[in-house]
């Protein structure tokens, strides 16, 4: 069965040029982390192998495992002290399961997870493969039911300028279009 709501990971996923700028910036975000513990033995990051996952290592000096399950209906299994979910929680059905699993394989009170997602957008930008777009207030209150509190957070965007200049659709993202990261510890 295809999975319609899963991004393909291939060549032409990893080279497009937004992925590239969202992977800069997530990067730059969680390079600039202050963890209370600095050991790291553990990473899972929710989703497919990207190349993000060869940065995450080098960053935190870990392997980092990825799930290969259904994060809408699975348990989550193994201790970890980072965990990452980039760019995933807008294609599950259920993104409170995922979290509430997340929270249980967390490694203590110093593990960090670290989430992103796109800020919410009027119903003519929103991807058709997106189950939810959420606004601040409502991914807050995401975490907060999942028994996370955010330490810290960005918004960022993922294209340059001239792609917004392309059209009106495109002119219209450049105010819409924004992903929104955190950086959560458990409550």
């Amino acid at each position: 069965m295809k999975a319609e709501y899963r991004n393909i990971i291939d060549r032409r996923y990893c080279a497009d040029e937004a992925n590239m700028i969202r992977w800069q910036k997530t990067m730059s975000f969680v390079e600039s982390s202050r963890p209370a513990s600095t050991a790291v033995s553990s990473g899972l990051d929710l989703g497919d192998r990207t190349p993000l996952c060869d940065d995450l290592e080098r960053h935190f000096g870990c392997p980092f495992a990825s799930t290969g399950c259904d994060l809408d209906i699975d348990p989550l299994s193994g201790s970890y002290d980072v965990v990452t979910a980039f760019e995933v929680l807008e294609h599950l059905f259920n993104p409170l399961h995922a979290l509430l699993e997340v929270r249980r394989v967390l490694a203590g009170p110093h593990a960090r997870l670290f989430v992103s997602v796109p800020a919410a957008k009027p119903a003519m930008l929103k991807s058709p493969d997106h189950f939810h777009e959420m606004s601040p207030s409502e991914l807050d209150s995401l975490f907060g039911r999942a028994g996370f509190r955010s330490i810290r957070s960005d918004i960022f965007r993922i294209r340059r300028w001239p792609f917004y200049l392309t059209g009106f659709k495109p002119f219209l993202r450049a105010f819409y279009e924004k992903v929104l990261i955190h950086e959560l510890r458990q409550a």
